[in-house]
């Protein structure tokens, strides 16, 4: 769910740009090739947050809280690259789109951005307030 979340706003963002950019696609039409790299980056990039939040949700049911603060400090952490390079890939995309896209339409376009920048940095912190809300409201066993 949370990988749907994470491509659904990246893409979810540039579509304006894209829409207004082109004609109605066909179903024979491929996606440019900046478009099929950039859906590439973001099924990788959703491929980690699934294994990140698998992690999360072991390291969520360990018992000793200190060590589960600990695991999941260090899941977050290493996880957090990717996601900042996921946010890095998705602006040069959306910043050649922009610059393909008509005058009027790139102060949307750039609003989109700007609100959609920090979201995707903050993806790790997410998953983990998420999975520990759900640990916590999860009966004991």
């Amino acid at each position: 769910m949370i990988r749907a979340l994470v491509i659904a706003a990246a893409l979810s963002t540039m579509a304006p740009a894209v829409s207004a950019q082109t004609a109605p696609a066909t179903p024979a039409e491929a996606p440019s090739p900046g478009e099929a790299a950039f859906e590439a980056t973001a099924e990788a990039f959703g491929a980690k947050v699934e294994a990140m939040q698998a992690e999360m949700q072991t390291a969520a049911a360990e018992a000793d809280a200190a060590r589960r603060a600990a695991s999941l400090d260090a899941i977050e952490a290493r996880y957090q690259p990717d996601a900042d390079a996921f946010a890095t890939a998705f602006e040069v995309f959306m910043n050649q789109q922009m610059a393909a896209a008509p005058e009027t339409e790139r102060p949307g376009m750039l609003a989109g951005l700007t609100q959609a920048l920090p979201q995707l940095r903050s993806v790790p912190r997410l998953v983990r307030t998420q999975i520990e809300q759900a640990a916590t409201a999860a009966p004991a066993p």
